[in-house]
């Protein structure tokens, strides 16, 4: 008879893996869970690593995993927030058109928002300054539910309060899993570990953990390192101020996002990382670089979107390109006043025919269940998305 170390581990220790070990705890008190995180603490990466929004959905599909879980979770993490005293605040938010062009991708949010039934008032320009004195545009909306909170704090307590065994610097090297006998896996330091299943919640790492497990995930992940700089004179900037987004790609553009601790960020834009934890244009891991190269996913991104790629480069090598995509909302922003901040990495997953994965994808295995794309809004979504992932590992616990 197999001996188990714990009855469920859970490779990564940022805020979905944290989740899910807090809503095992609470879907099924006395469940032995026990979290791999290959850093010395949590929320390293993503979840440490952005502008602390709790988005409001009003971008994604209906119907989708994102729409679903970012609308229900933004209420669930405000709340969350203020029962355990994380900093928090709901700030609402103005989509702002600069260009005719954007009117009928404005109007097309609107409409969505109202599908998910989202509070969202249409503004024209003298309504914008009601909101932010310095922000101009033609036509904007406001989204009331959207806001801010530190979402490294409210991975620390979902550490807390799962109940469950949280190992730092235990990066997971080799899965052994055998449907009769539960997963073993080992760690770099030559710990072995056996549970009755997985969770693969590794983020950045996702599609390499999958396939240690012997799961071909049919995507990969590239990463696109977002880069930030802080506003030197944040009274420019009241509250969260985005352009009207392009629907052709998953990221949001260049935004002003005023944080829980006064300062304003302004990014990010995306440019290809040379590692899966590249925050720096000197940072290059041949062996993350060669990866994103072979996967045939990559090339086709790089001949369909050229012209937006190039853009994003040249923003990212040139401040004063950065400023003048700025000064499409804040006119008054100089370049004196941005002040390099540190970066994030996007771990986006990519199919082999260079599709960009735009929801959640969650999949399940033999006694596992990978997350292999959960990057923005997944903060936000993080509690819903913790309560399906447990919901589905419990039901294969039940079944061995």
């Amino acid at each position: 008879m197999t001996t188990y170390d714990c009855d469920v581990l859970v490779v990564g220790g940022g805020i979905v893996g944290l989740s899910t070990a807090y809503a095992l705890s609470q879907a099924s008190p006395g469940t032995r869970v026990v979290v791999l995180e290959k850093e010395s603490g949590p929320a390293r990466h993503q979840t440490g690593r952005n502008s602390g929004v709790i988005h409001s959905g009003i971008y994604y599909r209906p119907g989708s995993l994102k729409a679903r879980f970012a609308v229900r979770g933004a209420a669930e993490m405000v709340e969350f927030c203020a029962r355990h005293g994380i900093a928090h605040e709901v700030t609402g938010k103005l989509i702002v058109a600069t260009e005719r062009a954007e009117l009928p991708r404005l109007h097309a949010l609107v409409q969505r928002g109202r599908e998910h039934g989202i509070p969202v008032r249409e503004l024209g320009p003298a309504q914008i300054a009601e909101y932010e004195s310095e922000v101009r545009g033609l036509a904007a909306i406001h989204v009331g539910t959207t806001g801010v909170c530190d979402y490294r704090a409210v991975a620390a307590r979902l550490a807390e309060l799962s109940g469950a065994e949280v190992r730092y610097g235990a990066e997971v090297v080799r899965i052994a899993r055998r449907p009769s006998h539960g997963v073993a896996l080992r760690t770099a330091d030559g710990t072995v570990l056996r549970a009755r299943t997985l969770v693969n919640c590794a983020g950045l790492h996702s599609d390499r953990v999958a396939r240690l497990a012997g799961d071909e995930p049919g995507v990969r992940i590239v990463p696109f390192r977002g880069e930030y700089y802080e506003l030197a004179r944040p009274g420019l900037v009241k509250g969260l101020v985005y352009p009207v987004p392009d629907p052709a790609f998953p990221f949001l553009g260049v935004h002003l996002t005023r944080g829980v601790d006064g300062s304003v960020h302004v990014g990010p834009n995306a440019v290809p990382a040379a590692a899966r934890e590249g925050y720096d244009w000197r940072t290059v891991r041949p062996g993350d670089l060669a990866g994103t190269l072979a996967w045939p996913g990559t090339w086709h991104i790089a001949r369909r979107h050229w012209r937006y790629g190039a853009g994003e480069l040249h923003r990212s090598l040139s401040k004063r390109a950065f400023t003048d995509a700025v000064r499409r909302l804040l006119p008054a922003v100089e370049e004196s006043d941005l002040r390099t901040a540190p970066a994030g990495v996007r771990a986006q997953a990519v199919l082999r025919d260079g599709t960009l994965v735009d929801d959640f994808l969650i999949r399940e295995a033999p006694r596992t269940v990978h997350i292999l794309n959960a990057p923005s809004p997944a903060a936000t979504a993080s509690l819903p998305i913790g309560r399906e992932v447990a919901k589905r590992i419990l039901a294969t616990l039940d079944a061995v």
